[in-house]
């Protein structure tokens, strides 16, 4: 099986900690070159240090935000050049404020919609153009397996993950014939200060604690614990590399076994 990733470049969203900086690790580990992208320039700083240069490859990072897509996409298209294109595309955003749909402000979903669609986009049509030229691109959006089955109290969230969803399958399409593909990785519970944050506030509505809360999530789910990040960045890791060329499309639930539909 390829696994070789040397000689390609991976830029990663949200890179400064959790499921970003775990993927940036396995990207690295394949071979590549990494780009990571996040607001905190100490802690991207950090996460680059510990990325693995084994094989000469060389990291640096990108401080910018994806609440502002235009300067963002500028960005990134001011480091890339002709003879260095970016390969492969993580897009990884944090998550919108939890609670129900109907009582969410319409800027809210507006600047969810900005920072998870329009942000994908513009990234999208920016290093498209190198991969095609390439003959090689990857792009896999973390998303949520709220894609398959909404999750109660996340309405923006169930909201922009499906848009993303179907602007990534609709993009597969297009771009398959260059030897480029569009996956969704979809992460169920994964350790994260994302779902620290979403238990925290289930504990404090319920008026129990955390640790409650925790025990009560992972008896729904038949591996019968949380995932960790890297069990999530490997999934991601194996669409990028060369012997994934024939998945496109589709839509990858690392959940342990928790969703309920196929």
């Amino acid at each position: 099986m390829n696994t070789n990733l040397d000689n390609k470049t991976a830029l990663v969203c949200g890179a400064s900690q959790g499921i970003g900086a775990a993927v940036a690790q396995e990207l690295s580990i394949l071979g590549a070159n990494v780009v990571l992208l996040a607001r905190n320039a100490d802690k991207l700083e950090k996460v680059a240090a510990g990325l693995d240069t084994r094989r000469g490859q060389i990291h640096t990072y990108i401080v910018a935000d994806t609440s502002e897509p235009e300067q963002l996409s500028k960005k990134v298209a001011d480091f890339i050049t002709s003879d260095n294109p970016i390969h492969i595309l993580i897009n990884n955003t944090g998550g919108p404020p939890s609670g129900p749909l109907l009582d969410t402000d319409v800027a809210e979903l507006e600047k969810a919609f900005r920072s998870q669609v329009v942000t994908a986009h513009l990234l999208a049509q920016t290093l498209i153009p190198g991969m095609i030229q390439a003959q090689f691109g990857r792009i896999v959006n973390i998303t949520s397996t709220s894609v398959k089955q909404p999750i109660n109290g996340l309405g923006i969230s169930n909201t922009v993950r499906a848009a993303v969803a179907s602007w990534a399958k609709t993009l597969a399409n297009e771009v398959g014939q260059y030897g480029i593909t569009v996956n969704n990785v979809l992460p169920g519970y994964t350790n994260t200060d994302r779902l620290g944050y979403l238990f925290g506030k289930q504990a404090e509505a319920s008026g129990t604690g955390v640790e409650e809360v925790v025990k009560k999530m992972e008896a729904t789910i038949p591996a019968g614990r949380l995932g960790q990040p890297d069990e999530l960045a490997a999934a991601v890791a194996f669409l990028c590399m060369p012997a994934a060329a024939y998945i496109n499309g589709i839509n990858l639930p690392v959940d342990g076994g928790r969703t309920g539909t196929l």
